[in-house]
């Protein structure tokens, strides 16, 4: 439940860096200087924080970066507490909003520029994702884990039965391993079926993602996993940005011409549940198909051509999200098909 919106303005600005086991926090108020403080990043830590903000008896506005698990309990723990404005913000942000206040890099420095930040620039109220949808990232990733070791341990069954050497006992203890972390996969995903059964908003966006091309329970369960954190007020370009999908170009007069990449300033766990979807998106998506090949005949690399691929996915599913309907093709690349038209009745 969203808390109610608070109407007196803000007195007091605080920033918060957080690492995995301390909070350095500074503060601002009117005709003061920076107040300091450092709290352990456990809950005992977050109680006292919080004592420590209500002792000023005025509105707080708290800006903190988004540094997945160590930042998440401290934001649920500040946004449930009356007094207390809490803004998560994006670390490449903030990182741009640094560069003109900062030349040393510390946490101190660090809790400084965040609570400038909360001073000067335009505040964006954080939106405390469902319970649910906590719980579904954390199966989704836990399921993306025990994959990756299934695979490993594939591999390294496979290249001890080629060994000459192979010992009889360690090929036992590797298949029962293989056996287990199957059983474990197939628990973790009913898990999360059963979470997205349980909250009608998270099932809805599952079956509209599960009728795209290309995406299918499994990815669908990785993918809602790592979207359920985004606050509904973002832009599609934001949400590209946030994946690290975002391109970047370098290009400067006529001597600087790098290749374009991504950013890779977002969520990794996001753009690994976009990879094989995108794979497969260009087999059996005539659209998806279409837009690839246009992109290799551009001169673009397979895997260029992939991340572009990946980059619309994200595209669509924001769509269909937004509109509630499922997926169309044909909607995302219009000018893609009348250029297509254009060259059949061309010949």
């Amino acid at each position: 439940m969203n808390k109610p919106v608070t109407t007196p303005t803000a007195t007091v600005f605080c920033g918060i860096d957080v690492s995995a086991a301390t909070l350095a926090v500074a503060v601002i108020e009117q005709d003061q200087p920076f107040q300091q403080r450092e709290f352990a990043n456990r809950a005992s830590g977050h109680k006292a924080l919080i004592g420590w903000l209500a002792k000023r008896k005025a509105q707080v506005r708290v800006s903190l970066e988004a540094t997945g698990i160590y930042s998440l309990d401290l934001a649920l723990a500040l946004d449930a507490s009356d007094g207390i404005e809490v803004a998560v913000l994006n670390p490449k942000m903030v990182n741009h909003f640094a560069q003109t206040l900062r030349r040393s890099k510390t946490d101190t420095a660090d809790a400084q520029v965040l609570a400038e930040y909360s001073r000067r620039m335009p505040f964006t109220a954080w939106q405390p994702p469902s319970l649910n949808g906590l719980r579904l990232r954390v199966v989704g990733r836990h399921i993306a884990a025990l994959v990756a070791q299934h695979t490993r341990e594939q591999n390294r069954l496979h290249a001890v039965a080629g060994s000459q050497a192979a010992s009889r006992c360690v090929l036992q203890d590797l298949k029962r391993s293989l056996v287990s972390l199957q059983q474990r996969i197939v628990k973790m995903r009913r898990a999360a079926r059963e979470l997205i059964r349980a909250d009608a908003q998270i099932e809805q966006r599952f079956r509209l993602l599960t009728s795209m091309p290309g995406i299918a329970e499994t990815s669908a369960v990785q993918i809602l996993g790592e979207l359920v954190l985004l606050a509904p007020q973002l832009t599609v370009r934001q949400w590209v940005a946030h994946s690290g999908l975002d391109p970047v170009h370098q290009d400067s007069g006529t001597s600087v011409h790098k290749r374009s990449r991504i950013s890779r300033c977002g969520n990794r766990h996001l753009r690994r549940a976009l990879y094989m979807p995108a794979l497969s998106a260009v087999r059996w998506d005539p659209h998806m198909k279409a837009f690839y090949e246009a992109l290799q005949l551009r001169h673009k690399t397979k895997l260029q051509a992939i991340i572009a691929v990946a980059r619309k996915l994200l595209h669509a599913i924001y769509g269909i999200f937004k509109c509630r309907t499922p997926y169309d093709g044909s909607k995302l690349f219009p000018q893609l098909i009348l250029s297509t038209e254009l060259q059949s009745a061309s010949r």
